[in-house]
């Protein structure tokens, strides 16, 4: 390693956003150690720098403790997430009992900055928009509530410590390799997409470049350990907007069906029992439904005043260059 290079730890390193940030932080010149329990995912990154790849669970004291040796920065990414057929005692196992545990070893290693990817999903169903650092939690499923008290766990697990922690909560992150963003897309292109409701609802995207963006800021700037911030994208889109973007790129004439909520709500769920009989995850399910049903709108000027963040990619331009990443790889 060159002397005064950045050593960083990623974990959560074969997901989508933590393979993008892996291959950012080599770009950027800094040593990085990449673990997750697979990280098959790195395989179709074109990675070049110091590199260090260890599969490694993150509820595992003795797998992490020694991948932290000598490390400055931690990024951490590591969660349960779409696993729709566990337990809530297995979400708080991985995100807030192993977040808590990982934090306070890596105070003891020495780390000087660890950044905690949350979500915005720790604010459940916004009643009033847009939403803000200030806006009161509401998570409604356990992955948003063991969220929520992961990134409590990380604050009291850092507060006594030299090591400062930074907080982030990302809007919808999507582009290349994102598999949602991916079954979106071809779900379009295929002509099974149906609204749900009437398509007036919002999302907030945020596209992966501006992503890696905040999270090199939040690991660099002076900030108070603790720091909550929100990374969004430049605008929020209408998912009916979204969609006549996604169907305009891709060069159609095509109306999607649409259908109520309530009928949607009632698939989903007997969808969900259906699977959890036969042990296999949904194709759809009752938390993938708030992506198309509830609303979502973001104000990022806090991550503006704090971390001089500015998101570059508008949401036409990401689809742009999203949709040619999958033809060009005969996606689509």
């Amino acid at each position: 390693m060159i002397e005064g290079r950045r050593k960083v730890l990623v974990t959560g390193a074969g997901g989508f956003i933590g393979r993008y940030l892996v291959r950012d932080q080599l770009d950027r010149g800094y040593s990085v150690t990449a673990t997750d329990v697979d990280l098959s995912g790195l395989e179709a990154m074109k990675l070049d720098g110091p590199l260090r790849c260890q599969p490694a669970d993150i509820r595992s004291t003795g797998d992490m403790r020694p991948l932290l040796e000598g490390c400055d920065r931690v990024f951490h990414l590591a969660a349960a997430h779409l696993d729709v057929l566990k337990e809530e005692a297995y979400f708080h196992e991985v995100n807030v009992r192993a977040a808590e545990s990982f934090a306070r070893i890596a105070a003891e290693e020495g780390v000087g900055r660890f950044v905690h990817c949350s979500t915005v999903g720790v604010y459940g169903a916004l009643k009033s928009l847009p939403a803000d650092e200030e806006t009161r939690p509401a998570p409604d499923i356990a992955y948003e509530e063991t969220k929520l008290a992961g990134e409590q766990a990380v604050r009291e697990a850092l507060f006594p410590t030299p090591t400062s922690s930074v907080i982030l909560r990302p809007a919808w992150v999507y582009g290349p390799y994102c598999p949602r963003t991916l079954k979106l897309i071809r779900t379009i292109a295929r002509r099974r997409f149906i609204f749900v409701g009437d398509g007036r609802n919002l999302r907030h995207p945020v596209y992966i470049s501006d992503m890696l963006e905040a999270f090199e800021l939040a690991a660099t700037r002076e900030l108070p350990s603790g720091e909550v911030i929100i990374i969004a994208g430049p605008e929020a889109v209408s998912i009916r907007r979204l969609v006549e973007l996604i169907i305009t790129e891709l060069g159609m004439d095509y109306a999607p069906l649409r259908l109520p909520a309530w009928f949607m709500e009632a698939t989903c769920l007997a969808v969900e029992k259906s699977a959890a009989i036969v042990g296999r995850e949904p194709p759809f399910s009752r938390r993938s439904l708030k992506f198309f049903s509830d609303s979502s709108e973001f104000a990022i000027s806090k991550a503006l005043r704090m971390l001089e963040f500015e998101p570059q990619i508008d949401t036409h331009k990401g689809l742009q260059l999203t949709i040619r990443h999958y033809r060009e790889r005969g996606l689509l």
